[in-house]
């Protein structure tokens, strides 16, 4: 450390030469550290590309906080997603289009040039705002913005993915998707639905109003809206100042610290979940759909539910469950023609099954028939009908129109199902027990075969003994020839 004295006592000349070389020799650390840190602003001319050398996050924009990053983050290795993520837990809370993902290399560039833009030419990938702003930036709340001056032109709180945080505002005209595509989450007019897609079709398997808790949407008033308070809850409002319905997280009303932080997800398997930031972890704060059976498809195509911890099977009893469902190549969410795939016959063999009915049965729309045989009809003359489930004590016909997924078990024998299932489209483990069953009988006809001949043999054999010991006529028996071993053969192995 230099003294003070020392330093007093150095002249003018030696005093400027000691700090030339002070700042020689720490430039390039000052030079370091501005080239690494991370913007709170982007201006007009920025341009970014992602580094080879970055295995999962390359951040590019920072909020004032640092507790939320704006960039490049890598999946599947080679493919690149523009995200905004939680710095401390590298969660990321939204993807610009994350369906059209790009490449990770070279030939990708994010720029601003009045609109952000990620360019990948490439792959042909690209996703704009399409604006005309003076600056992007990133705020405390996860939400980035395109600004001119200080008006906002473009936010991506206004285009969710699968994830809404606290203080986000979730409308009608919004809708969150599942990573894989299958489920989404969405407002109706006096609801919120949680819905399966099937090609251009959605079935409703949850649905949350506010009558739930004797609330009322006045008409006229404006659309519902929904919100994650940070007080703990999912709410629905059509007001700013008081919520039509409350959806209570496990943190309700708790005190929360300036690290605390809610968001809710709607995951692979369709449920819509809540998770708390307690300073170091994401923990599980909430569940719409808290028991397995009422999921959409717990149990992947062709399986059977069945609630009190019995845990997932097949419909077809004859077939093992297997991971992902009871049938190999089915498309969960493929529509298909029926009738139109028929080469000299049926297309599909039938399945029946007892004791099952359609899970979330209250949301589905039915028909009333006076019997099985009627119910049936319905969809076997329906070249778009997969399966058509009979309650006998009702007379309720539920018709499916789209690939048959987990249906639940009640053990109710008045309750029927007949499903169609495509041909070719066997049971994973039923294919291999036909495959075992049918070298088996081929074993089995062999060995029938082999002591069939055996039989024959030992019976002329005996007969030429006897002959033999009558000293009737005949030639000499060569005991040496092949076929005088394999009766001997034979007879050894009785």
């Amino acid at each position: 450390m230099v003294s003070e004295e020392w330093c007093f006592n150095m002249s003018a000349t030696h005093q400027l030469q000691f700090m030339v070389i002070l700042f020689l020799s720490i430039g390039p650390w000052l030079k370091c550290f501005a080239t690494t840190s991370i913007p709170e602003e982007l201006h007009i001319g920025f341009s970014a590309v992602p580094q080879s050398s970055t295995t999962s996050f390359q951040a590019v924009l920072s909020d004032p906080t640092g507790n939320f990053s704006m960039g490049f983050l890598r999946t599947n290795q080679n493919q690149l997603a523009l995200a905004v993520l939680h710095v401390a837990s590298s969660e990321p809370f939204w993807v610009a289009n994350p369906t059209h993902l790009a490449s990770w290399s070279d030939t990708t560039r994010l720029f601003f040039n009045g609109s952000l833009v990620l360019s990948d030419p490439k792959t042909r990938v690209s996703w704009s705002t399409a604006t005309n702003g003076d600056r992007v930036v990133l705020l405390n709340t996860s939400n980035l913005q395109v600004l001119n001056k200080h008006t906002p032109l473009w936010e991506s709180f206004h285009f969710p993915t699968n994830t809404l945080v606290q203080g986000q505002n979730f409308t009608a005209k919004m809708s969150l998707v599942s990573p894989n595509g299958f489920y989404t989450l969405q407002l109706g007019n006096n609801f919120m639905g949680l819905y399966e897609n099937h090609g251009e079709e959605q079935l409703i398997y949850w649905k949350r109003s506010p009558l739930e808790t004797k609330a009322e949407v006045t008409l006229g008033e404006g659309p519902i809206y929904a919100r994650v308070n940070p007080e703990g809850y999912l709410g629905m409002y059509q007001t700013s100042t008081k919520p039509v319905d409350v959806q209570k997280f496990n943190s309700f009303q708790q005190p929360s610290t300036t690290s605390s932080f809610l968001f809710v997800r709607l995951e692979p398997d369709g449920n819509l979940k809540g998770y708390y930031w307690d300073g170091s972890n994401w923990l599980l704060n909430y569940q719409a759909i808290a028991e397995i059976c009422e999921l959409p498809s717990p149990c992947g195509s062709y399986g059977l539910c069945t609630p009190g911890g019995s845990g997932c099977s097949c419909l077809d009893n004859r077939t093992r469950f297997e991971q992902g469902g009871c049938l190999a190549g089915d498309d969960a969410n493929s529509g298909g023609d029926l009738c139109g795939e028929r080469i000299g016959g049926s297309s599909y063999w039938v399945l029946r099954r007892s004791g099952v009915e359609p899970s979330h049965k209250e949301l589905l729309g039915h028909v009333t028939t006076s019997s099985l045989a009627e119910c049936e009809e319905l969809c076997q003359n329906n070249c778009s009908c997969w399966g058509a489930l009979y309650n006998n004590a009702t007379g309720f016909c539920y018709v499916l129109d789209y690939p048959i997924q987990t249906m639940l078990g009640t053990g109710d024998g008045s309750k029927l199902g007949y499903f169609k299932v495509r041909k070719g489209e066997g049971g994973r483990s039923r294919i291999w027990v036909g495959v075992v069953v049918a070298v088996l009988v081929l074993v089995g006809v062999i060995m029938v075969v082999g002591v069939g001949i055996c039989v024959v043999r030992w019976k002329r054999r005996k007969g030429v003994r006897g002959e033999e010991d009558g000293a009737s006529p005949g030639p000499y028996k060569n005991l040496g020839s092949a076929s005088f071993r394999s009766i001997e053969m034979c007879n050894n192995g009785q």
